[in-house]
């Protein structure tokens, strides 16, 4: 989730936003639907100093303003900006529909965007194929953000995954919609009856969370999560790739991961990808688990801080591996940002914007397509502080601190022809990815192919 660490007014005019990844449908606000592999210096659409917060989706992306304006980008073919039609849109973009209306926090999800506004409601646009906009009887999609009513409760905290999304009320009651998970359901828990949160095309109240509560909520591909005012984390949904930290292969109600996978700290913010989770605990340690094969966890494939696993049901492919409990990443210790995509990463430590994970649209910022496999400073950064860290599914945003004269970002050009623009990946098996959340947060969306071939849709 993103921190709310910034303070913009320290120095508003040498920020600088960022961008560099993914680039088929222009989320990255350049004017163009190329890949970029180095970080590129964007054009002021807003004053960067006042830029707090940054986000993505599976090819869009949003940045709110200090006085709550929207600003969005990127792929719009099911109306997910927000702007009343269905064109892509290369330039960030003001949200005009939302003026008057200032816009608190946004959670994009893989094709629909969920906006928070100061004053506790919550409005959804984009696709609503799976009830996704928590609109019951609502169209197939919707162009303008349409509030939803069946939300009677200030809201604090909002969440998007691949086709569900969350909200954290003010007095701490989850709720979530969408029908995302409950294919998984059906299929891995059979026979048994499903809570009618995992069903639900309209808000409807998590169960068995009623002894606690949360201040934010998250979400990725197919599982969602939940962080407590007392500094607990609950996860439900699947557990594919060991990201429930459990031996059960699906969820069907929230279950807290006990606190010694955290050496027996409060965790004070917790970040989902569409399969890996990262969490920060009281005293700034930093924990990574779940999906690790393409260096989402920070650390090589099979490395477990030392941990070991008692000996469980070798079918669940999850259970291979000792990366499905929560292991310290030290290097990311007292971190000041961390943001999640879909299988990659970013975080600001020590002032310094560090990427890793997936990489094959040059997510990661090293000029490379190779997976980054541990955490390293993104290339043409180190000399400018990171303020804020967003990613979207395959791509990434910084606001930067730049220092005096800096020509940073100016003549680094390193692009990519972009992979088909009209390829239709959103199948259930061509994602397993997302989200984000920090004190409360949010996250970001998908990838094409749980193996080697991810280029379609990004």
């Amino acid at each position: 989730m993103e921190r709310q660490p910034c303070t913009p007014a320290a120095a508003p005019a040498a920020a600088a936003l960022f961008s560099w990844g993914a680039n088929s449908y222009g989320q990255l606000g350049l004017g163009h639907k190329e890949d970029v592999f180095l970080p590129q210096k964007l054009k002021d659409f807003c004053k960067p100093g006042h830029i707090k917060k940054i986000t993505g989706g599976g090819g869009h992306s949003a940045v709110v303003t200090d006085g709550g304006g929207l600003f969005v980008c990127g792929l719009n073919k099911d109306g997910q900006l927000g702007l009343g039609h269905t064109e892509d849109v290369l330039y960030f973009t003001l949200c005009k529909s939302l003026l008057g209306c200032p816009v608190q926090q946004v959670a994009c999800g893989w094709d629909f965007t969920i906006m928070l506004t100061e004053g506790g409601e919550v409005l959804s646009c984009g696709s609503n194929l799976f009830g996704q906009l928590g609109i019951p009887h609502g169209p197939r999609r919707c162009v303008v953000p349409q509030i939803i009513e069946l939300l009677r409760e200030k809201v604090v905290w909002v969440a998007a995954g691949l086709r569900h999304a969350l909200a954290a009320t003010v007095s701490g009651i989850v709720f979530q919609w969408g029908t995302g998970l409950a294919s998984s359901a059906r299929r891995l828990c059979p026979g048994q009856a499903l809570p009618s949160f995992l069903t639900a095309k309209e808000p409807s109240r998590v169960t068995d969370l009623e002894s606690s509560k949360a201040t934010c909520v998250l979400a990725g591909s197919d599982h969602s999560a939940s962080l407590t005012d007392a500094g607990e984390l609950y996860v439900w949904g699947r557990n594919k790739h060991g990201q429930l930290a459990t031996q059960a292969a699906f969820l069907l109600l929230p279950q807290k991961i006990e606190a010694h996978w955290f050496q027996n700290e409060k965790v004070t913010a917790v970040w989902s990808g569409w399969t890996h989770l990262v969490a920060q605990t009281e005293s700034g340690k930093v924990f990574t688990w779940g999906r690790a094969d393409y260096g989402q966890l920070g650390r090589k494939l099979g490395s477990n801080g030392g941990q070991k696993l008692e000996k469980q049901d070798s079918s669940l492919s999850c259970f291979r591996s000792p990366n499905n409990t929560p292991s310290p990443l030290h290097c990311l210790t007292g971190a000041a940002e961390i943001s999640c995509g879909s299988e990659h990463n970013l975080a600001v430590i020590g002032g310094a914007c560090y990427s890793w994970g997936w990489n094959e649209h040059g997510m990661c910022g090293d000029g490379t397509e190779v997976n980054v496999l541990t955490p390293k400073p993104v290339q043409i950064l180190p000399s400018a502080a990171g303020l804020l860290v967003g990613c979207g599914s395959g791509h990434s945003l910084a606001l930067c601190q730049l220092p005096a004269h800096s020509t940073l970002g100016q003549d680094y050009k390193v692009t990519h022809a972009s992979p088909d623009a009209t390829k239709d990946t959103s199948s259930q098996e061509a994602v397993d990815k997302e989200g984000s959340c920090k004190e409360r947060q949010s996250g970001s969306p998908p990838q094409s192919q749980p193996d080697r071939s991810r280029n379609g849709g990004l």
